[in-house]
């Protein structure tokens, strides 16, 4: 029996309207005698730091109505010959579009991707190294990086390119469309606009984790058109895909329904053709229009408008905007300082945090003023507040706490302690990353170690549980963070590796640098990828991002109202506006019932 395609795609079929199908290419992509032409010139680009050895061609369109006294928005296309060639006809729909004022001015990159050539003593019987798929099928941020170092200010040489994001798009083909997708996804702060045809969302070098990430990360001002081939890599009897990757068409279907589902600004545009460049040809001028309507109306990220409809019957658990919103945004706290972290907020809305570099402890009041609190504090590693309204330090010669007046008390000599949790009751636990041990200072001062089990790869962080019946320890190299219950001694029992955080493509290390929790007894792990917040049965559920590109070094719930998260990164003092209350060391709060 003949199987037919899923009912998922074929309703969505019926639902586009679509050309005929020989995709003819339309009056748009035809040259038009009463139309000015832009130029198209071919460059060469020599190897560079990303792929060594490795030159790239690349040929620049610029438009008729190019103007150099200003700055100029731009498309990059990868695969860049094919669009040029009388298939696709880019600069011809350029020209065409540009005319008519549905595009503005811009100037087109077309770039290929690299090829490293044989050394010459054996090209006659070796092969090329052809960088296509590294370059391109790649959710690294190598590519985004290559283009912002290498080729974007080597074409500024020449050309007067703007520098806002808004004007910048990107656009591939097949592999080309994840290396343009995920060029913005890494750099939301280069293209926010993004054109994807017969896109390769699939399981070959990782684009199949794309739709899961999309769906948990806070999203970012990027607008997206997908197009793709129902039978694209499918056939009659095998609907389900007959390539090792997995379904072209059911994957781009399922990139776009989690773009949908976190709100992003998205058309996806399916055809009857398989992996050619038949349909997306014929719709270029379409796609292109839309991309780029309503310019130059900058592109933001919005919250999904069904989260605000409750009888929508779309379930909010776990979305990103139940943490935070869209339009308030992380702003800097105070200046630049030399290497700050672990922020920890008092009672009445101040927020201390340490500068290793300067060896201080600077003091955030809730107006956003920053004045210094502790000079000469040389070796703090973190800062906490504790139920007596102490400012405890941990270093790597012990733990101190200061009063509000200056005064300094030891609370343990000879410890090294990178982070602390102090209970209600005053007890502290500190993690010692040397040893690879979490230790416990009970509220009479007696010394003990409670874990030691070795493996935490690096106990790199502390929270109590917002009831302080469980202490989370996290560690900084794996993706898995603890969680303990705590006995009446001090002691944990009953640790398992709880939480799982999601980890960088190309680092070893989850990066975890911080955690704190909510009164719904959510976990926050600050993270290389951002601040990830686990749900209280241990499924992480979202990623907000990161104030900046560095890597975080602290976070907390601080303020009048605990409502605000407060995070360093590198030289600064972020803080952001919260739909969540954090818990008070000297406050534990029974969180409901968790969701299972």
């Amino acid at each position: 029996m003949k199987q037919t395609l899923p009912a998922l795609l074929l309703l969505l079929a019926a639902a586009i309207p679509v050309a005929a199908q020989d995709y003819a290419l339309g009056p748009d992509s035809q040259p038009n005698p009463n139309v000015p032409k832009g130029v198209v010139t071919k460059y060469q680009l020599a190897p560079g730091k990303f792929y060594p050895g490795t030159p790239h061609t690349y040929s620049v369109y610029v438009p008729a109505k190019y103007d150099a006294s200003k700055p100029a928005p731009f498309m990059i296309f990868l695969d860049g010959s094919g669009s040029l060639g009388n298939g696709q006809r880019v600069p011809v729909v350029f020209d065409n579009l540009i005319a008519r004022g549905d595009l503005p001015p811009l100037i087109g990159i077309f770039i290929d991707p690299g090829v490293l050539p044989t050394t010459p003593e054996n090209s006659a019987t070796a092969q090329n190294r052809y960088e296509r798929i590294f370059e391109y099928d790649n959710i690294s941020d190598r590519f985004s990086s290559f283009l912002e170092a290498e080729l974007i200010p080597e074409v500024g040489k020449k050309y007067n390119l703007s520098k806002n994001p808004d004007d910048h798009a990107i656009s591939g083909v097949s592999t080309g469309a994840v290396g343009a997708f995920v060029a913005a996804w890494h750099r939301p702060d280069m293209f926010h606009r993004v054109l994807s045809f017969i896109g390769t969302f699939v399981s070959l070098k990782g684009a199949d984790t794309l739709p899961a990430a999309i769906r948990r990360t806070e999203p970012k001002p990027i607008r997206v058109y997908l197009q793709a081939g129902k039978n694209d890599h499918t056939s009659a009897d095998q609907p389900f895909g007959v390539f090792y990757g997995g379904s072209w068409p059911m994957n781009n279907q399922v990139m776009y329904d989690a773009l949908r589902f976190s709100g992003y600004d998205v058309k996806f545009n399916l055809g009857e053709e398989g992996h050619n460049m038949k349909h997306g040809a014929a719709i270029m001028p379409e796609a292109l229009t839309w991309l780029w309507r309503d310019y130059p109306k900058p592109v933001v990220a919005r919250e999904p408008a069904a989260l605000s409809k409750p009888d929508s019957g779309w379930e909010p658990r776990g979305n990103v905007f139940t943490v935070i919103s869209a339009d308030k945004q992380w702003e800097q706290v105070g200046g630049s300082y030399g290497a700050v972290s672990s922020p920890a907020g008092d009672k009445d809305g101040n927020v201390y945090f340490a500068d290793s570099k300067a060896s201080r402890v600077y003091k955030a009041d809730p107006s956003g003023k920053v004045t210094t609190f502790r000079d000469n504090a040389a070796g703090v590693r973190a800062v906490r507040v504790g139920p007596d309204g102490r400012i405890y330090a941990a270093k790597a010669t012990g733990i101190v706490s200061w009063g509000l007046g200056g005064d300094e008390k030891t609370v343990s000599a000879g410890v090294s302690a990178s982070d602390l949790a102090i209970t209600a009751k005053g007890g502290v636990y500190f993690t010692d990353p040397a040893k690879k041990t979490v230790g416990y200072i009970d509220p009479a001062g007696k010394l003990k170690t409670v874990y030691s089990g070795g493996e935490i790869a690096a106990p790199s962080a502390l929270s109590l549980s917002a009831d302080q019946s469980m202490l989370i320890v996290g560690d900084s190299q794996v993706r898995f963070n603890w969680s303990f219950q705590i006995a009446a001694d001090g002691g944990l029992a009953n640790g398992e590796p709880f939480f799982r955080v999601d980890m960088p493509e190309v680092s070893p290390a989850s990066g975890v640098a911080a955690v704190t929790v909510d009164t719904l007894g959510q976990t926050y792990f600050a993270t290389a990828l951002g601040i990830q917040y686990c749900e209280q049965n241990g499924r992480c559920a979202g990623i907000v991002g990161k104030p900046a590109r560095g890597a975080l070094t602290g976070l907390t719930f601080a303020g009048k109202d605990l409502d605000w998260l407060y995070a360093t990164e590198g030289t600064k003092l972020y803080r952001r506006a919260s739909k969540m209350r954090g818990v008070a060391a000297w406050s534990p709060v029974k969180p409901p019932k968790p969701p299972l």
